[in-house]
């Protein structure tokens, strides 16, 4: 019987080990990231993981944090600002669509 004990214990996975991802650079966990993309129909201004995401809409600037709750607003023109592990970046927009679900964020600019 105890024989038959070891292989079930041995089937348990092993402890989890961070790993780098392609959709997310490493980062030292202790910041949760959301993915982030913006692109216009023609051109990709970023896609990658952040921190945050700010931007301005009808009711005002906002921030896009991880955990967010799901989103869909137009935005007025503004600066998008993406805070990622190792940039802020900063990119203009006239008008645009966001849609945030499930730690995702889209935003599709000139639409």
């Amino acid at each position: 019987m105890a024989d038959e004990a070891k292989p079930a214990a041995a089937e348990q996975p092993a402890a989890a080990t961070p790993q780098q991802s392609a959709d997310k650079p490493p980062v030292d966990g202790s910041k949760p990231t959301i993915a982030i993309k913006i692109y216009a129909p023609f051109k990709v201004y970023f896609e990658g993981a952040g921190y945050s995401l700010s931007a301005i809409n009808a009711s005002g600037p906002f921030d896009i944090l991880p955990h967010h709750h799901n989103f869909l607003c137009m935005l007025l023109p503004c600066d998008l600002i993406v805070r990622t592990p190792y940039e802020t970046k900063v990119i203009k927009v006239s008008r645009a669509l966001m849609h945030v679900k499930a730690d995702k964020v889209t935003v599709f600019v000139d639409v």
